[in-house]
C-alpha cells in the first residue's frame, strides 16, 4: 500500500492503492488533492516507461474527458503526482466493488434492480458514443456508499466511428455474466431474469439480444411483439366499430 503523510502544505496526500479496482494495464489510488478525495489511475510500474501505454492512457483521456453520464466515473483532469507518475483524475467513488459484494454475499434486490437499470443505461451510452473498452466486470462495478448508485469505472479506451456487431455482442455477453452471478446472490428472483441472463449468455453471438434496446425490453418482461400486437387489435377493433356505425344495424342519430 502506497501512503503519503497528510502535510498541509503538499498538493497530494494520504495517497492509497485500491487493489481491488486495479485494472489489466493500471493501478487505482485513492488520495486527497487540497483536501479533496480523489481517485487516481496510472500505468502499473512495467507499464509506464512504455511508449504505447503512454499513449494508450493519453488516448483514454481523451476519450473519456467530454463524456458525461450519472452511472459513469467522469474524469477530471491528467496531471503528474509525486510517487505515481502521469494519472487520470476522477471524482472519488466511495463505497463497494459489485466483487466485493458478491464475496461477502451482499447483494440485495435492490443491487439486482440497479444491474437491470443503471448498468444498461451506462452501456447504452457506451455504445451511442461507440467507445471501445475491455468487457465489463463486477470488479469495474461500483456502490456508492450512501445513495447506493451503480458506477462504471472503466469505460473505454478508444473512439470509433461506428461499434461492429461483435462489439455489442460482447456487451450483451459480459451483462448476461454478471447478471447470471448476482442473481445466483438472492433468493426468489424473478425466473424470467435468468431467461435472461441465459440468453445474453449464448455461446452463439446470433442466438443473444441483438441490441441494447432488445435486451432493456427483456428485462422489462415485454417485447416489441407484444407492442405490435396490442396496436394491432386496437386498429381491429376500431375499424369494427367504424364498420358497424356505417352499417344498417347501427342505431339511428336522435336529434
Amino acid at each position: 500500500m502506497h501512503n503519503q503523510a497528510d502535510r498541509p502544505d503538499e498538493k497530494w496526500t494520504e495517497i492509497e492503492l485500491l487493489p481491488e479496482w486495479g485494472e489489466q494495464f493500471y493501478d487505482v489510488y485513492t488520495a486527497k488533492k487540497f483536501g479533496k478525495w480523489l481517485m487516481l489511475k496510472t500505468l502499473k510500474p512495467e507499464f509506464k516507461e512504455d511508449p504505447r501505454f503512454k499513449a494508450l492512457i493519453e488516448k483514454e483521456f481523451d476519450v473519456r474527458y467530454n463524456l458525461a453520464h450519472p452511472n459513469i466515473v467522469m474524469i477530471n483532469d491528467f496531471e503528474d503526482v509525486p510517487g505515481l507518475g502521469r494519472c487520470i483524475i476522477t471524482d472519488d467513488v466511495y463505497g463497494d466493488s459489485l466483487r466485493k459484494l458478491i464475496d461477502a454475499g451482499k447483494v440485495t434486490p435492490n443491487h439486482v434492480d440497479k444491474v437491470c437499470t443503471q448498468l444498461v443505461d451506462a452501456l447504452d451510452y457506451i455504445q451511442d458514443n461507440h467507445l471501445v473498452h475491455l468487457p465489463v466486470r463486477p470488479e469495474t462495478i461500483i456502490f456508492t456508499e450512501n445513495i447506493g448508485n451503480l458506477k462504471l469505472i472503466d469505460v473505454g479506451f478508444d473512439q470509433r466511428e461506428n461499434l461492429t456487431p461483435a462489439d455489442a455482442a460482447e456487451d450483451i455477453l459480459s451483462f448476461g455474466k454478471i447478471l447470471s452471478e448476482v442473481i445466483g446472490q438472492v433468493p426468489g428472483t424473478p425466473a424470467y431474469l435468468k431467461r435472461v441472463a441465459e440468453k445474453c449468455c449464448n455461446p452463439d453471438p446470433s442466438k443473444r439480444y441483438s441490441s441494447i434496446h432488445e435486451l432493456r425490453m427483456a428485462l422489462a418482461h415485454r417485447s416489441d411483439n407484444k407492442v405490435y400486437i396490442i396496436i394491432i387489435i386496437f386498429l381491429v377493433v376500431m375499424i369494427g366499430v367504424l364498420l358497424w356505425l356505417s352499417s344498417a344495424w347501427a342505431p339511428e342519430h336522435i336529434n
